[in-house]
């Protein structure tokens, strides 16, 4: 019985804004702690969030839709492509981190100035080698910096977005 309760509850649109809920949630605790804490975020922090506002927009587009079987499949693999892109930038940002005097070797142009300057292709390419303002960690919370903490909350949305694909109302 309880196991029925749950697809009930989690099944339909409920859950979905609840992922939804929980991606702007994301987007909203970076956007506190760098106000609270005065931060400026790097560049590959700033595709973290657009990866979770994708993923958000996804999950928000599924609650409205409240797909069948087949929909809530497709939707599943829209919500699990944002999450591992997601996973990705993370990984990515948490090696920059850990390989400091690698990336500083490399480092250019700050975020504002590649845009500014180069195509977008090039631009973006510039951005996942990394700048010097990756590598700083500035802030930590139960010892995970935000790019690992960022990860774990991707790594819980992609087994999330799984588990609303497969349930059954």
């Amino acid at each position: 019985m309880p196991s029925q309760c749950l697809r009930n509850f989690f099944g339909g649109r409920t859950g979905y804004f609840i992922g939804f809920l929980a991606s702007f949630g994301f987007v909203a605790y970076g956007l506190y702690i760098q106000q609270r804490y005065n931060l400026d975020p790097c560049p590959l922090c700033i595709f973290q969030r657009i990866a979770f506002l994708v993923m958000g927009g996804f999950i928000l587009l599924s609650a409205l839709h409240n797909p069948g079987n087949t929909g809530r499949n497709i939707y599943g693999v829209l919500h699990f492509a944002a999450a591992v892109t997601g996973i990705g930038i993370a990984l990515r940002h948490i090696w920059i981190q850990a390989n400091p005097e690698k990336v500083m070797a490399e480092c250019g142009a700050g975020f504002d100035y590649i845009f500014e300057t180069f195509p977008l292709k090039k631009a973006l390419d510039l951005v996942f080698k990394g700048t010097g303002e990756c590598s700083a960690m500035d802030w930590t919370m139960f010892g995970l910096t935000i790019p690992q903490l960022s990860l774990v909350a991707f790594i819980g949305l992609a087994v999330y977005a799984v588990w609303l694909a497969f349930l059954k109302k």
